[in-house]
């Protein structure tokens, strides 16, 4: 199972595995059982400086920008 991160408000950040479909739920800390939240981090974004190749408009189905005429979204 995969393991989540989650953040205390008094204990801090503490990590859970989980099933898939829980990972969004708030977890038990294990210090103090408080409820806590998962942590998210957005993944940084690449590509947009000079040399890099022109992306198409479209959104694939995971909101994912595509270069034209790839194999993925036909």
């Amino acid at each position: 199972m995969p393991v989540y991160d989650y953040a205390c408000a008094e204990c801090g950040a503490f990590e859970a595995v989980r099933r898939i479909a829980e990972r969004d739920d708030p977890a038990a800390c294990p210090a103090c059982g408080a409820t806590a939240q998962r942590v998210t981090i957005g993944a940084p974004s690449v590509g947009s400086g000079a040399g890099a190749p022109a992306m198409a408009e479209d959104a694939g189905s995971y909101g994912m920008r595509h270069r034209g005429g790839c194999l993925c979204c036909g």
